[in-house]
């Protein structure tokens, strides 16, 4: 199936310049004149006609109020033209070198005339405007100065000027403060909203002025973003040098994000409108001819589902405007090494290009394209996937690769100090909790109130401005994209698209980016016939990571013979080689699955371990696989095995503390109690409560008074240590 291309189409508009029209009307004469000689047309007629034209011209400067002398010249026009045409049909001499003569004179003079009148009328009307203007702004600043007086009681306050948005939508107040009074309360948006009777989704934002001292009062007067705003579909070549637009913010001004330099965060809580808002952004980047996009959902995939649909399904486009979807944990642990990697690669590689251009930043091209990651629902992103993407936030802006994060919820648990810091571009779309704004945009506290973004597809946006200042949240209104805009714009985007730059993927990690669809396809589509523009992509060797057993992460800088164990060829795999193949247990589970199996094992042994050799845990003779058994053990540091509980009698170690014990192991050893509650699907306080009793029982404290940080940069919070809980299976063992 090919892609529809709309054909040129013509414009039959009546918007043309004064002196065109002019040439135009003294062309039309000529011809008449020329063609009526030849046939004999009365002159009468060409009178006729001039004397109509005359009085349409007249009637209409009325109507449009144009100057009365105006109005005489072009009646006066007409005439003239009308004249000459009934003298040189009279003389059937339209074809004669005096005839052409005077018309040429005549023509030169209409089109001076012409430009000379509009922009005489131009000038005379920008000048009524500005009037009017100003008579308007002189009435709002006594209104603004008697409003602010009253309400505040403020003396020695000036109001320097009133200006009007485009759009008749709003309009902003600049007002000097005293010096007594540098600041409006903080409640004064809301009283001044209420004292105007302000629509809803309309208000009233106050913001700091140019000086000291200034404030700017921005008056909302109509409700934009009551109404859907439709996405713009112009295709035109962009670049990430320039900012992206979300929408529009009350005033009617444009909600952009500069994603080139810093990260991005997009929170919103469930039917708010953040899936929208996302493929907005989508959009907006795959306008570019020099940004790479990668996706991040192990959901399923669903931010990127709908830009693959013309590419995997339909056909239309030649390549993905997608370049690599991480579906799941695995794939995202293999993208995100790639990224780590290109950025060491690309810091070396691109010396000379960043001195050419005297910056310390990587210029960006479609032969050297910036690299976006955008990431949904963090919340379900394990604790590695989250460092891995702090160390891209905070290592890739040089290199010029970038993140986008999105989750539900602006709450510590989900938005962390660390994230908040990254992320200088912030969306927060509507949420019923004021206080998870606050803490999105702890420096627009004073000024928030969810009542400004009312609307579905509303929320509060926050980025630096040109000047690379972050500015403060405002509201805004998202565009609405829907399935068809998205099937519309794949296929026009898709040829512009860049590739990743082979410096980028010089690196060890970098060999399985080729095969990436031929891994992710057949997960997202299982066994449905794809479109043939898939081939190229998926009609290669598939290239698997071993798996790390001691982790559950794929080894995607080379194979550790200490840490893993052979592998087996993948399903599907053509076998023989370990870079296409994957670590999997006997039963044939891959990855997290896998570990998943070796932890259950554990637990279910009931066999009591050789004793332990001095120096070491479990080392006994070799027994082949008890051997085996032995090193997992060890690895993931199973005590409840080790503690030497009796043989003969039921283990008197709560299961709810084994089961603990392993998801914390498994985790790192540390774990915030309300990740541990949802690994072992329980609910947190619940959690808590019961754990808190079962370590007392036996006397054991966790340090710090229970608080913990789990992860680099993470905020401390209550959580549990692989030690204690280890220490408290102990004491159980021990019959204390």
């Amino acid at each position: 199936m090919t892609s529809k291309h709309k054909g040129l189409a013509l414009d039959w508009g009546w918007d043309i310049a004064p002196a065109t029209g002019a040439v135009m009307a003294a062309g039309g004469a000529y011809s008449v004149a020329a063609a009526g000689g030849l046939a004999g047309l009365p002159p009468g007629y060409a009178l006729l006609a001039a004397g109509t034209g005359a009085l349409a011209q007249g009637g209409a400067d009325l109507y449009q109020r144009r100057p009365l002398a105006h109005g005489i010249a072009r009646c006066t026009a007409w005439l003239t033209v009308g004249g000459w045409t009934a003298v040189a049909l009279s003389g059937h001499n339209a074809l004669t070198w005096g005839a052409a003569g005077w018309w040429g004179a005549g023509t030169a003079a209409a089109v001076v005339l012409a430009r000379g009148l509009a922009t005489a009328e131009e000038r005379g009307k920008s000048e009524r405007v500005q009037r009017k203007l100003q008579k308007w702004a002189n009435g709002k600043a006594g209104e603004w100065h008697a409003r602010l007086a009253t309400l505040f009681r403020l003396e020695g306050h000036k109001v320097d000027g009133v200006l009007p948005w485009k759009g008749d939508v709003g309009y902003t107040v600049r007002v000097q403060m005293p010096e007594d009074t540098p600041e409006l309360p903080s409640d004064a948006d809301r009283k001044l909203a209420a004292a105007l009777r302000l629509p809803r989704g309309g208000g009233v934002q106050i913001t700091d002025g140019m000086v000291y001292g200034e404030i700017q009062i921005r008056v909302t007067a109509k409700d934009v973003m009551a109404a859907d705003l439709p996405y713009p579909l112009d295709t035109s070549p962009a670049t990430i040098n320039d900012p992206i637009g979300l929408g529009l913010h009350p005033d009617a001004t444009d909600a952009e994000m500069r994603l080139l330099d810093a990260c991005a965060l997009l929170v919103g809580q469930v039917g708010s409108g953040k899936p929208n808002t996302l493929n907005v952004a989508n959009g907006a980047i795959l306008k570019t001819d020099d940004c790479v996009v990668w996706h991040i959902d192990t959901t399923g995939a669903g931010i990127s589902l709908p830009w693959l649909r013309s590419w995997s399904v339909t056909g239309e486009s030649r390549v993905p405007v997608i370049d690599w979807t991480a579906d799941t944990v695995e794939e995202a642990h293999i993208m995100l090494d790639v990224a780590i990697a290109g950025i060491g690669a690309r810091k070396a590689g691109y010396q000379d290009l960043m001195a050419s251009v005297d910056d310390d930043k990587i210029p960006v091209s479609p032969q050297v394209p910036a690299i976006l990651i955008v990431v949904d629902e963090i919340a379900e992103l394990p604790q590695p996937i989250m460092d891995k993407l702090d160390s891209v936030v905070n290592t890739g802006r040089a290199a010029r690769i970038r993140t986008f994060k999105c989750g539900l919820r602006a709450t510590q648990d989900v938005i962390t100090a660390a994230m908040k810091k990254q992320s200088r571009n912030r969306a927060g779309m509507r949420v019923s909790d004021p206080e998870e704004l606050h803490h999105l945009f702890p420096s627009g506290r004073g000024h928030l109130d969810p009542k400004a973004a009312p609307h579905k597809g509303c929320g509060f946006l926050a980025s630096p401005d040109e000047d690379d200042l972050d500015t403060d949240p405002a509201p805004f209104k998202a565009y609405r994209i829907t399935p068809k805009d998205i099937d519309h714009l794949s296929p026009q985007l898709a040829d512009r698209r860049p590739t990743p730059d082979p410096v980028f993927l010089d690196t060890e990690p970098g060999r399985f980016y080729a095969s990436r669809w031929g891994r992710v396809l057949p997960r997202l589509y299982k066994a449905r016939k794809l479109a043939a523009t898939t081939d190229p992509y998926t009609d290669l060797d598939v290239l698997y990571p071993l798996i790390d057993k001691a982790t559950g992460l794929p080894i995607t800088g080379g194979t550790d013979s200490t840490t893993t164990a052979p592998a087996t060829p993948a399903a599907g795999g053509t076998g023989g080689s370990t870079d296409r193949s994957i670590v999997t247990d006997a039963n044939g589970r891959f990855g997290a699955d896998a570990l998943a199996a070796m932890f259950a094992a554990t637990r279910a042994s009931t066999t009591p371990p050789p004793p332990a050799a001095p120096g070491g845990i479990g080392q006994g003779p070799d027994t082949g696989a008890g051997d085996e058994s032995n090193v997992i053990r060890a690895k993931f540091g199973a005590v409840i095995e080790q503690t030497g509980g009796p043989a003969d009698r039921p283990d008197p170690v709560p299961q709810l503390l084994r089961d603990a014990h392993d998801a914390v192991l498994a985790a790192g050893g540390r774990m915030h109690t309300a990740d541990l509650a949802d690994r072992l699907g329980l609910e947190a306080t619940a959690l808590g409560t019961e754990l808190g009793r079962l370590l007392r029982a036996v006397g054991v404290e966790r340090p710090g008074k229970g608080t913990i940080r789990a992860g680099a940069g993470s905020e401390p919070k209550p959580g549990y240590l692989a030690e204690t809980l280890a220490e408290a299976i102990t004491q159980y063992r021990n019959g204390q």
